[in-house]
Order: C-alpha cells, then structure tokens, then sequence
C-alpha cells in the first residue's frame, strides 16, 4: 500500500491522481473518476472534487493510497 502525506486539511481526488502521476494530466483524472474506476474507502467514488482527509483510502487501477497527515 502506497501512503500519502497530507499537508493540509484535504486534497481533491482529481489532484491527488494527477499529483501522484496515476493519471496522465488533469483531464485524464476527470475521466477515471467519471468512468467509476476510482474507490474511496471501498465505494464507488464519482465526484472529481471529493475532500480526501487523514485515513482516506483510495483504490485506483490496482493501486491501493492510503492518505495520511504528515507530521512535523
């Protein structure tokens, strides 16, 4: 499981694929998350700009992210 370091309050999801380089530009993370190809905490997520937070999990073509806050 791959984890990420949140800095702040939230990412969007649509940022995080894009900043993760899982998708190929920001347009492509739209199509991912449109076509239902992206699972926030085991569901289904549909909305580009869902607020991922501490121990989100997202599954994402095979790839498991744990989201994680990042200590100072």
């Amino acid at each position: 499981m791959r984890e990420f370091k949140l800095t702040s309050e939230y990412i969007e999801l649509v940022k995080l694929l894009k900043l993760l380089r899982i998708a190929e530009s920001g347009g492509h993370a739209k199509i991912m998350v449109e076509e239902g190809e992206v699972f926030l905490n085991g569901k289904q997520e549909f909305r580009k700009r869902a607020k991922l937070r501490h121990e989100d999990k997202i599954e994402v073509l095979g790839e498991n992210i744990l989201i994680r806050k990042a200590t100072i």
